[in-house]
């Protein structure tokens, strides 16, 4: 069997890796009239585990208040473990900080959604992220900080 040349990158397991939910004004706040405010905060990171295979790690935390109070918060980690060869470095970075973290996002979307309607929220719906426009600004902040080239790993809100 002749091995296929050029970059690759396979899925070997992606994960449910932490959670939580907390809702410090229940029951309290299901009586009033919902309409937060809501900040997510987005992180991504990767470790090597060998020569071809990263975990790569989506946080998200999502923050929810009426008025000055904080009504629900989730914490959320979803991870995957990706087999990258035949990549040099600057395009493993990118699929570590774009490719991998695209991959995820639909399975930590699902995951924050069902944790909110379970605490009895109305259902959230992330909107999309742009990771590739992320990696970028990182990319060039780097740049002009004169920073070396590393796996760029950066902490980003969305609001």
């Amino acid at each position: 069997m002749a091995e296929t040349e050029g970059p690759q990158l396979a899925i070997e397991r992606i994960y449910l890796r932490d959670a939580s939910f907390e809702s410090p004004r229940a029951p309290e706040i299901f009586e009033g009239t919902w309409n937060p405010q809501v900040q997510v905060d987005i992180n991504t990171r990767s470790n090597r585990l060998d020569e071809v295979r990263h975990e790569v790690v989506l946080t998200l935390t999502l923050k929810a208040r009426a008025e000055d109070d904080v009504t629900m918060i989730v914490e959320l980690q979803q991870a995957g473990v990706f087999r990258l060869q035949g990549m040099d470095d600057e395009v493993r970075q990118q699929a570590l900080a774009v490719t991998c973290p695209n991959i995820l996002f639909p399975y930590a979307r699902e995951a924050v959604d069902a944790l909110v309607t379970k605490g009895a929220f109305p259902a959230f719906m992330l909107a999309p992220i742009s990771f590739e426009a992320l990696f970028a600004e990182a990319r060039r902040r780097r740049e002009a900080e004169g920073a070396g080239d590393g796996v760029i790993a950066d902490d980003r809100s969305v609001n």
